[in-house]
C-alpha cells in the first residue's frame, strides 16, 4: 500500500486533524520528538502574536498502541489553543447576527487565496476560504512529516534544513556534516549556520518590520542516506523530483522550487553541471560531485539529495496594498490580519517535513511491507544485490 494522508481543519477552528494512510506496523515512535518537530516550525526571528498563542503538540487519536504503529490508519490533532476566542463565529452550527458579530470577511486581501476562492465556491464571506488557507495548516503537515522522518531515521536516512537567504542577505557557504549543521542551525535564531549572518539577518528583519512590510528567502533541505533507485524513469508521476517539487510549491507562499544547482543549470557548460561516475570497493558506484541534487532520471543516485524552495514575502502588510470590497465594488485599502514580518525560518522546517513524507512514501514504494520487519528483509535483499552489480 502507498503511503497517503489528508488533513482538516482551520486557522480559527478547534483543532487541526491529519489521517495517515499505508504506515507499516512495529514502527516505534518518539512522541517527544514529534512534538520537538512542532515547536521548532513555531520558532523563528520575525514571528507575529499567534506564535505566542499556540504552542503546538500533537497527540495522536488512532493507529498506536503501547509506542508502536498497528498498521491501521494514524489519527493526528494539533489543537489549536486561540480557539476559545473564536467559538461563536467558528461554531458549526447555524448562527444569527450581523456582518460585524460574524466577523465577515468581504474585503479580499491581494496575495492571498480570498477573492479566488470567494469566486471558484460562490462565498460572500470570504473567512470560509482564508481560514482552510492559512499557513496554520502546515502545523499539522509538519506533524504528519515527524512521522515520516521517524520511518526513515529508523533505515538510516537523515534530514536537516537551513536558511540560506532572506531577503538581500545571504549565507556563505558551508562544508558542515549534516549533524553538525542541524546542531548549529537549530540554535539560531534564523537557522543558518553563520553567527555573522545572523545578526545581519535578525537586523535587516527588523527593517522590514519598521517599514510595514514584509521579507521571503530561501530555504534548504539536505537528505542523506537515501539509497539508489527510489522514483522511476517509466512514468512522469513516478519521478521523485517532480513529487518532490510539487510537494515544496503546495507550501504556503512557496513559488519556485530547485534540486541541485537549479536554475544554474541554464547558465553554464554542461561539463560543469553533470556529474562523473566513479566507482570504489568502498563505496561502489558514485559521483565525483553533486551538483545534479541526488537524482538522475527521476531516480535516487546514492548521492545526498539536495532541493531547495523560495518563499515570498507574506502578503499582509502593516502597510496595506489597495483591493476591492466585494460588496460595493469599490477600492480600499486591504484590511490587515496578524502576521509575521518574516516566516522564511519556520519554512525551513515546513521543507524538511514534506521532503520527508516525499522520500518516505517512494521509500515504501520500493521495498514494500506491511511491518517493519518485512521491509528490512526487502532492503536487506535489494542492498546485496547492489553489492553483487
Amino acid at each position: 500500500m502507498s503511503l497517503r494522508y489528508l488533513t482538516a481543519g482551520e486557522t480559527h477552528g478547534p483543532q487541526l486533524t491529519a489521517i495517515i494512510e499505508g504506515l507499516p506496523s512495529h514502527l516505534p515512535l518518539d512522541f517527544e520528538a514529534l512534538n520537538f518537530e512542532l515547536a521548532r516550525r513555531q520558532k523563528g526571528y520575525g514571528r507575529g502574536r499567534r506564535m505566542q498563542i499556540e504552542k503546538d503538540t500533537a497527540q495522536i487519536a488512532g493507529g498506536v498502541r503501547h509506542g508502536y504503529t498497528t498498521g491501521a490508519p494514524v489519527a493526528l490533532i494539533v489543537e489549536n489553543n486561540d480557539w476559545k476566542h473564536w467559538q461563536k463565529i467558528m461554531n458549526i452550527e447555524p448562527m444569527e447576527g450581523t456582518d460585524e458579530e460574524k466577523r465577515r470577511v468581504h474585503r479580499p486581501r491581494p496575495g492571498h487565496a480570498d477573492l479566488n476562492g470567494g469566486l471558484k465556491y460562490n462565498h460572500k464571506d470570504l473567512r470560509n476560504v482564508l481560514e482552510r488557507s492559512s499557513a496554520r495548516e502546515t502545523a499539522i503537515r509538519v506533524a504528519v512529516g515527524a512521522v515520516a522522518k521517524q520511518f526513515l531515521e529508523h533505515f538510516g536516512i537523515r534530514i536537516a534544513g537551513h536558511v540560506i537567504r532572506i531577503g538581500e542577505i545571504e549565507a556563505p557557504p558551508h562544508n558542515l556534516p549534516l549533524s553538525e549543521l542541524a546542531r548549529v542551525t537549530e540554535a539560531s535564531s534564523v537557522r543558518v549556520a553563520d553567527s555573522e549572518t545572523e545578526k545581519k539577518m535578525e537586523a535587516y528583519i527588523d527593517k522590514i518590520k519598521e517599514e510595514g512590510d514584509s521579507i521571503g528567502g530561501i530555504v534548504e533541505c539536505i537528505v542523506e542516506g537515501v539509497p539508489v533507485g527510489l522514483g522511476s524513469h517509466a512514468q512522469y508521476d513516478r519521478k521523485l523530483d517532480g513529487r518532490i517539487a510539487q510537494a515544496v510549491m503546495s507550501i504556503n507562499a512557496f513559488k519556485g522550487v530547485e534540486i541541485g544547482i537549479g536554475f544554474e543549470a541554464g547558465t553554464i557548460p554542461g561539463s560543469q553541471v553533470h556529474d562523473e561516475i566513479v566507482y570504489t570497493k568502498e563505496r561502489g558506484y558514485h559521483r565525483s560531485t553533486n551538483r545534479l541534487g541526488g537524482f538522475e532520471g527521476g531516480m535516487t543516485n546514492g548521492m545526498p539529495l539536495v532541493v531547495r524552495g523560495v518563499m515570498k514575502p507574506i502578503p499582509t502588510l502593516y502597510k496595506p496594498l489597495q483591493s476591492v470590497d466585494i460588496d460595493t465594488k469599490e477600492a480600499f485599502a486591504a484590511q490587515v490580519e496578524r502576521s509575521d514580518a518574516c516566516a522564511v525560518p519556520a519554512a525551513s522546517v515546513v521543507l524538511e517535513h514534506v521532503v520527508a513524507w516525499e522520500v518516505a512514501k517512494a521509500f515504501l514504494e520500493k521495498f514494500g511491507g506491511d511491518s517493519i520487519q518485512e521491509i528490512e528483509r526487502n532492503v536487506q535483499g535489494y542492498l546485496a544485490q547492489l553489492e553483487e552489480y
